[in-house]
């Protein structure tokens, strides 16, 4: 855990290099959930160091050698003694927290049920051809009323350096977004080169609204886009839907090239 880090070790200077490393620790335990178990918590100020004086003050003393006991002895002594009864081991801070936390509900279970499966989809996405078995089933069965498009930009390109620092942004977001797979898709791409670049894709969501409001775990890093909802009949979003399922087409839209992308299923 990086909790002690933060609070004993990581004093400012240390941390400096690592920004979204903070970023993200603070905006965690910035959370309701987080500081109803820790606290207001202050992060470190100066690194804590180590005291070979206290620390071995703090250590136990050695007991005396006790007077062996004749076999007599201790015979009287095991029938006195009473059996103490088992007490369960100490949770530790990262533990309690875990303990604490509440059974994850479906944010979905409000919405009625929708003909699209989109675990079908996913599985023709993953093992067929994606222009002429996937997408042909995408817009086959899609649900309409059951289920959104929208297209995300992501809103700070100029912040954009090396292009596998971009590509970590991308994955680090699709992780924290683990319990939402089973009802969403997403198409991001990595556009340009390093220190000239832009990541753009498709989500689709579950219900006509974004999901990320619907679940504070998952509202780590969607402000960071713009998001706009697309009419799935339309040509713009047959269009986008099919060069970023694809990665293949002339993205107009975006003025730079295909650099690669990541699928979120």
């Amino acid at each position: 855990t990086l909790l002690w880090l933060y609070k004993q070790v990581l004093e400012l200077p240390f941390r400096q290099p690592y920004e979204n490393v903070n970023r993200w620790f603070v905006t965690c335990v910035s959370q309701p959930q987080f500081k109803a178990i820790l606290g207001d918590l202050k992060l470190c100020e100066k690194m804590a160091q180590f005291d070979a004086k206290k620390f071995a003050e703090n250590q136990p003393k050695k007991e005396s050698s006790k007077k062996e006991k004749t076999p007599k002895e201790e015979k009287k002594a095991e029938k006195k003694e009473e059996k103490k009864p088992v007490l369960e081991e100490e949770l530790d801070e990262y533990e309690q927290t875990l303990a604490a936390e509440p059974k994850f509900k479906d944010p979905f279970a409000h919405l009625t049920i929708s003909p699209f499966i989109m675990d079908e989809f996913k599985r023709k996405y993953s093992n067929e051809d994606t222009l002429k078995v996937a997408l042909p089933h995408f817009w086959e069965h899609f649900d309409k009323d059951g289920w959104s498009i929208w297209y995300a930009e992501y809103r700070f390109p100029e912040e954009l350096a090396q292009t596998f620092m971009s590509c970590n942004l991308i994955t680090g977001m699709f992780q924290r977004l683990d319990k939402l797979r089973k009802n969403a898709f997403a198409s991001v791409i990595l556009f340009g080169t390093n220190n000239n670049s832009s990541i753009s894709g498709i989500w689709v969501f579950r219900g006509q609204e974004l999901a990320f409001p619907l679940c504070s775990d998952w509202q780590v890093d969607y402000e960071s886009y713009t998001w706009r909802k697309l009419e799935p009949e339309s040509e713009e979003c047959k269009t986008l839907v099919k060069e970023y399922f694809t990665w293949e087409g002339d993205f107009k839209h975006v003025g730079k090239a295909f650099n690669q992308g990541k699928v979120f299923k």
